[in-house]
């Protein structure tokens, strides 16, 4: 993971006192807990429609269980990369893992929605702590490698995006839906076991005062969420009619909910976030960046096959074929931007794979030209936002990290919330939009057009970006 893998596979801890941490070893394990967690993100939504014949419910309480997983996930990050750092980032990884796997366990069990609906906010919690735990890890013991290990996670999540659904099919087709959550049981165990054993333990941290949370903070917080997930929905159940009131009511409490978030943390002694960490200097442009490149360029992303399917009549295979084209983009250009972010810096991938993304999500909406196939055209712009995607990745995720290391852990875990609320409020209003037109694969094409303008009118952002040259 650094430019000698041989000489640095090995570190041993000041003093001598503890054996070498085996740098591979540990990033083995950490990638696949990594990948386990992101491979649950996409299985669940494969099983949809067996898991609502299967508990006799509606569609709607069954997309809950999706639902309930993202605001869970969402509201436990900062709480996660708190623990990590105030107890130590190996209990928190170990302690996750256990925790998503018991509940993991639970969900195949669960013989009511409502029941699977808290069960996932229980595996929601869990799986909020392993990417604050594991940055934390990388930060903590792999020296002069760290910046290019935590570059090469962003190489991980799109294997998983791509092999769940595949898994999810193979589950549904020949077992049952409740394959798609006990197959986390025997890997998690696995990553527990070598956990204890491989994993150095975490180094005495300095006492101070009693560990506090403002909850005042998290309520605001959560309930905002929750309020702009429910305005979503309702603006979607509109059809073609007007917006209704109950939409108006929950977007305005969303706002009012998520402005005194904002105004309670500045002034709170134990903030559930520090102010400055999400707009302080060099931080805001970052999680703006996050947010805007990560988290809406990935849910532009994953509307693709309804895209393709409601445009160009493309069938499911090829439709889902397109993802795979774009993951396999990401994972090749994120490997590649990962070794040579010491000699880039943060700034040209930036730039150069903002653009791509740009570029790519704007000739989506494009007409492929005569005589061209629909899917080959689609394919081509798919691995160019695969590659943008890839390309910023390393340099997104380490630019936040070195303006604050001792605060790694809560800095990856604003970092995937951003990318998680930038997802979720594209796909949903998205979707919302489509439901109200008669015409979807059109409208998506405008819809492609205005994701590239924002994208392309935040480029700018990428000058507010401090520049470290890699590593640190």
């Amino acid at each position: 993971m650094s430019a000698g893998p041989e000489s640095h596979a090995a570190v041993t801890p000041v003093g001598g006192h503890s054996p070498p941490v085996r740098r591979v070893r540990v990033f083995a394990i950490i990638a696949l807990a990594l990948l386990m967690m992101s491979l649950d993100s996409t299985i669940v939504a494969t099983a949809l429609h067996s898991l609502q014949h299967g508990l006799g419910t509606s569609i709607n309480w069954a997309g809950w269980t999706i639902t309930a997983y993202s605001l869970g996930f969402v509201l436990m990050l900062p709480l996660a990369g708190r623990l990590s750092e105030r107890y130590g980032c190996r209990r928190v990884f170990i302690g996750s893992v256990a925790a998503f796997t018991a509940a993991s366990l639970c969900c195949g069990l669960a013989e009511n929605i409502f029941v699977l609906i808290a069960l996932r906010a229980l595996q929601a919690a869990g799986g909020a702590g392993l990417t604050p735990s594991a940055t934390g890890i990388v930060v903590e013991h792999f020296g002069d490698a760290r910046d290019r290990a935590v570059s090469l996670f962003g190489s991980i999540f799109p294997i998983g995006a791509m092999i769940g659904p595949a898994f999810g099919g193979l589950f549904v087709a020949y077992w049952s839906w409740r394959g798609v959550f006990f197959v986390n049981v025997p890997i998690g165990l696995v990553i527990v076991w070598l956990a204890l054993r491989c994993i150095p333990r975490d180094r005495p941290r300095e006492q101070g005062a009693a560990f506090a949370i403002d909850v005042t903070d998290m309520l605001l917080l959560g309930g905002g969420l929750l309020a702009g997930m429910l305005a979503v929905s309702a603006l979607g159940e509109c059809g073609g009619h007007r917006v209704s009131t109950t939409f108006a009511v929950l977007a305005a409490l969303a706002v009012i909910a998520l402005w005194r978030f904002v105004h309670h943390i500045g002034r709170s002694a134990n903030p559930f976030i520090a102010p400055r960490l999400i707009h302080g200097p060099g931080f805001g442009p970052v999680n703006l960046i996050n947010t805007i490149f990560g988290g809406v360029a990935n849910g532009a992303m994953t509307l693709i096959p309804l895209y393709a399917a409601n445009r160009y009549g493309i069938g499911v295979f090829g439709a889902g074929a397109l993802l795979i084209v774009q993951g396999l983009a990401a994972i090749a250009f994120s490997v590649t931007a990962a070794f040579a972010l010491r000699r880039t810096g943060h700034r040209p991938p930036l730039y150069v794979g903002g653009t791509a993304i740009a570029i790519g999500t704007l000739l989506l909406a494009v007409a492929p030209p005569h005589g061209a196939a629909p899917f080959a055209w689609l394919a081509v712009w798919a691995f160019v936002i695969g590659a943008g995607r890839g390309t910023i990745n390393p340099a997104s995720r380490n630019a936040g990290l070195q303006l604050a290391p001792q605060h790694s852990s809560t800095l990856a875990a604003l970092r995937t919330a951003a990318l998680q609320v930038g997802s979720i409020t594209t796909v949903s209003i998205v979707t919302a939009v489509l439901a109200r037109f008669a015409d979807p694969g059109g409208v998506q094409a405008w819809v492609y057009v205005v994701v590239a303008l924002l994208l392309l009118a935040a480029l700018p952002l990428v000058a507010r970006v401090p520049e470290h040259r890699g590593a640190w």
